[in-house]
């Protein structure tokens, strides 16, 4: 009810942010190798060229899902976020090799909490783009998704700025 009538008197919701979980170069969606993210049919974010070794918890989250191949972990922010977090393109088929899973499905984590560690450098060798796409996948729940695009950040420098409708 009162989010009704702050908008009515211009007021918008709120603005949250999600800090990276990887160390490495910002590049927007559209640049990734993969269709289902380039398009945003996941939902709305960024994607990172790394340059760190581990995905860190972006905010003090639930975990929904992660794959036992550690290629993915699936966040609930605290703030409300549904975040995804895909180490490198089609390296489900790697099946393990090269991950190491630090959390479990239903694990509350905090902000820095290391998730997964993968070794960049063996899996870029197997042949596979080691690109991480970091979406947010209730994006539609938002007036605007905007991503720190064309720079570089370390762990926890701000990646993401939404801004509730």
């Amino acid at each position: 009810m009162f989010t009704k009538v702050l908008r009515s008197f211009g007021m918008r919701g709120r603005v949250l942010t999600l800090d990276a979980p990887i160390s490495g170069d910002v590049i927007p969606l559209s640049e990734v190798n993969d269709q289902t993210f380039a398009t945003g049919l996941l939902g709305q974010g960024v994607a990172i060229r790394p340059t760190g070794t581990r995905v860190i918890a972006p905010a003090d989250a639930k975990v929904e899902a992660i794959f036992p191949t550690g290629h993915a972990v699936a966040l609930n922010t605290v703030d409300g976020l549904d975040v995804l977090i895909h180490v490198g393109l089609d390296t489900v088929q790697l099946e393990g090799k090269h991950f190491t899973v630090h959390a479990q499905v239903g694990d509350i984590v905090h902000k820095g909490d290391v998730l997964i560690e993968f070794d960049r450098e063996a899996i870029a060798a197997e042949g596979y783009d080691v690109t991480v796409p970091i979406l947010v996948c209730n994006s539609v729940e938002f007036s605007s998704i905007k991503g720190s695009v064309g720079v570089h950040v370390e762990e926890m420098d701000q990646l993401i700025v939404a801004r509730e409708r």
